[in-house]
């Protein structure tokens, strides 16, 4: 059926299905409360009779007799008192007796158990005799009453009880079930259908697709309804942002392919300057031509860096004293005017990595550094700490500026999101974390206060990785 495969279906026969569960636990007891009552019924209908008889004089005819004990719904009556017992309205005496019933000795166990015993005799032939204290609100005239009917009188009573109980149990089962497939239709089957409707449409489209607009509420519905309207938009926002890199990496492609050629005719210039009879031209010379190979190094992997990954890191022993210096130099001919750089390191020190993808990583940090301090008025000073523990060697890039927002360290390694200088991309530290990591090590935050901020580099060495 089409209306079981729905949830709410499902919950409208459930619902049934444990109502009628409930209501036989409740039907056992009400059954056999019911033939204990029944009893009692008969033997005080029967008290009335004995009262009505005992009041006679003279014998009662046979008619008068059926008719009394008709009144009651039984077959024979007596009366138990002071010892004797005392036959009042013999009828059907020579019935046989089946089985008695001792109704003031009875246990709710026994009950229960006499009750479904007489449902599945089903002999109308048995008659059995009910011993039992009359009610004494109703004169008692002696101290037991017995009386004898069918047990088949019994049975159709039980069964017509059992049927009418039935009847209201499928009638609270289906109102109660309507009731509850209602108020789950309303409250829980529907925002659900318009929690995966939106979620199949979104997926469908994601850049076209309506944003699910979450329900009021405090319900977890309504909550994972907020928490997909939120991923939706973050999603729609990463795929705008993709599709805006896509053009700008094609825009790149085309910029770099010239960029080449204006380096390499740069590095052609830079090579007659080496032989320049001026001495700083002469040692400025190798420093510029390293930087233009870096440069020409750099285009030649955009593309791949915009398909891929980095590519892995060509390892070798690096003294940082020497790489350290370079760094400082190139810095200087970009921050002259207000930064100093300093150097804290041993002749002895090394680093097991790619030089080039070293470089990257701390000038990256340098330059964000050198760019804080010249934002200052007063500018500052950029210390490049190298030295090597057991196994590891670590560069601290620590300047005396303002130091980083707040804002800014939540996204601190996220590309175009964790510049702290209006107009940055925020793709300098993110970067370098690609290319520490690509190591085995990484770039973390130290410490950034009002008086300055510590960035240190992490690089396992080879046989440690």
């Amino acid at each position: 059926m089409q209306i079981l495969r729905s949830l709410s279906g499902r919950l409208l026969f459930l619902t049934v299905i444990f109502v009628m569960l409930a209501e036989v636990f409740i039907f056992a007891p009400s059954l056999a409360r019911f033939r204990v009552d029944y009893l009692q019924e008969r033997l005080a209908a029967s008290n009335i009779v004995t009262i009505a008889r005992l009041g006679q004089e003279g014998p009662i005819d046979r008619e008068n007799e059926m008719s009394l004990l008709k009144s009651a719904e039984v077959r024979s009556i007596a009366v138990q008192r002071g010892g004797a017992r005392l036959p009042i309205l013999r009828g059907n005496w020579a019935d046989p007796i089946t089985m008695n019933f001792e109704l003031d000795e009875s246990s709710v166990v026994n009950e229960l158990w006499e009750a479904f015993a007489v449902l599945f005799r089903n002999d109308p032939t048995l008659v059995v005799r009910v011993i039992g204290s009359p009610d004494a609100t109703r004169n008692p005239v002696g101290d037991k009453i017995e009386i004898t009917l069918r047990e088949k009188q019994l049975r159709d009573a039980m069964i017509s009880f059992g049927l009418r109980v039935l009847a209201v149990s499928l009638i609270i089962s289906l109102l109660t079930a309507v009731l509850v497939y209602v108020s789950l239709n309303r409250w829980l089957v529907k925002p659900i259908r318009k929690l995966t409707t939106n979620m199949v449409e979104f997926r469908k489209a994601p850049e076209g697709a309506l944003i699910i607009s979450p329900d009021t509420g405090r319900d977890e519905i309504s909550e994972a309804q907020v928490e997909l309207a939120a991923m939706q938009t973050e999603l729609r926002t990463s795929l705008k942002q993709k599709t805006r890199l896509a053009g700008l990496g094609e825009a790149v492609a085309k910029i770099n392919h010239d960029l080449r050629n204006i380096l390499a005719a740069a590095q052609i210039l830079t090579d007659r300057l080496e032989t320049s009879a001026d001495p700083m031209v002469a040692k400025t010379a190798p420093k510029l031509l390293r930087s233009l190979d870096r440069a020409t190094a750099l285009c030649e992997r955009t593309l791949e860096f915009g398909r891929a990954e980095e590519l892995e890191p060509v390892r070798r022993r690096v003294m940082l004293p020497a790489f350290l210096e370079e760094v400082r130099d190139q810095l200087l001919l970009a921050h002259i005017e207000k930064v100093k750089v300093e150097l804290d390191t041993t002749d002895e020190t090394y680093v097991e990595g790619d030089p080039d993808q070293l470089y990257r990583i701390v000038y990256n940090l340098s330059r964000n550094a050198a760019q804080a301090l010249e934002a200052t008025s007063n500018g500052g000073t950029i210390t490049l700490v190298g030295r090597r523990l057991d196994g590891l060697a670590e560069i601290d890039v620590i300047d005396d500026g303002p130091g980083i927002p707040t804002i800014a360290r939540e996204n601190l390694f996220k590309a175009f999101k964790g510049s702290a200088r209006k107009g940055g991309s925020g793709l300098g530290l993110a970067i370098a974390q690609e290319l520490a990591r690509g190591h085995g090590g990484e770039v973390r935050l130290v410490d950034s206060t009002t008086d300055g901020t510590c960035f240190r580099i992490s690089i396992p060495d080879t046989a440690s990785v």
